[in-house]
């Protein structure tokens, strides 16, 4: 929605560009990621909603976070159309899978089955306005008023959408490894990221347990962990916070909240929370890079 203004100084528009990026950049990745099970096609989505932000009037947007979701899911609306015409990817995924030797059999199972079926596989059932209207709807929790401007339908037709794409879900197969994150572990998780990106340390306080316990899988049989929400906010921080160059974004993972952190276009941990009472009770991290090939190799990286 636009409004009347005097035109900015540059100096001010770089300043709200800025700001877009710090605050927007994270949470259009995530829709992204969701819609395209493609890490650097999803990459690229944001990219280009930014490179049209820089063009738009910023002055006159209202609310730029939503102007650029509407952009980025448009985006992928249209390479979703382009991919359906084109199909690609399982085949090849799958015949990975049958010959790479390099990552335990356990770990495989895990990351595939958990991660990518749900991110990607399940979804392909989908027409394109089908998945984009599931994603926005029942993982985002936007509105079919909302989502109806994206996909240029009716708010009414959109429930119908979303109405299919569960019931195609439902009848799949490998359904029961598809799930939509409740909202309370989904809030915790948002709280989470947040406090990571920000660096906050009172506000990563906040979500955790007083007994929260933390392990990390560095591979090779090397483990760390640490107990007590102190430590392991501390030790967070130092690896995710906003100093280690890392974007969290969403993942369904299994029957536990997910986060993966991405760096430099890669994925260089999967993050899985266990959420009890409204704060995470436990922090399980895969940080071995041989451990995260499938998932890499799976989102696209």
């Amino acid at each position: 929605m636009e409004r009347d203004h005097p035109v900015p100084a540059p100096h001010d528009v770089d300043a709200e560009l800025g700001r877009a990026w710090r605050d927007h950049r994270r949470h259009v990745l995530d829709i992204a990621l969701r819609m395209l099970g493609n890490l650097p096609e999803a990459e690229d989505v944001v990219q280009e909603a930014f490179a049209r932000l820089t063009r738009a009037d910023v002055d006159t947007i209202d609310d730029v976070g939503g102007w650029l979701v509407v952009v980025a899911s448009r985006l992928c609306l249209d390479r979703l159309r382009s991919a359906r015409r084109h199909p690609t990817v399982p085949e090849a995924v799958l015949a990975y899978r049958a010959t790479d030797q390099t990552v335990d059999p356990a770990d495989r199972v895990t990351l595939d089955d958990d991660v990518r079926l749900a991110l990607h596989v399940v979804l392909e059932r989908l027409t394109p306005a089908e998945r984009t209207t599931f994603v926005l709807h029942d993982v985002f929790q936007y509105s079919f008023t909302d989502i109806a401007e994206i996909v240029g339908r009716t708010p009414a037709a959109c429930r119908q959408l979303a109405s299919r794409a569960r019931r195609t879900i439902s009848a799949d197969a490998g359904a029961t490894r598809f799930r939509v994150e409740p909202a309370d572990d989904r809030r915790v998780t948002e709280q989470f990221i947040a406090a990571c990106t920000t660096g906050d340390l009172d506000r990563l306080l906040a979500v955790l347990d007083p007994d929260v316990d933390g392990e990390a899988d560095l591979g090779g049989g090397f483990r760390r962990q640490e107990a007590g929400r102190a430590l392991v906010a501390t030790g967070l921080l130092r690896y995710l916070g906003p100093d280690s160059s890392t974007t969290l974004v969403t993942v369904p993972a299994g029957d536990q909240a997910g986060v993966l952190a991405v760096r430099e276009g890669r994925v260089v941990a999967l993050v899985t929370l266990i959420v009890r009472d409204g704060r995470v009770e436990h922090i399980h991290a895969l940080v071995d890079p041989v451990g995260l090939t499938p998932l890499n190799h799976a989102l696209g990286t």
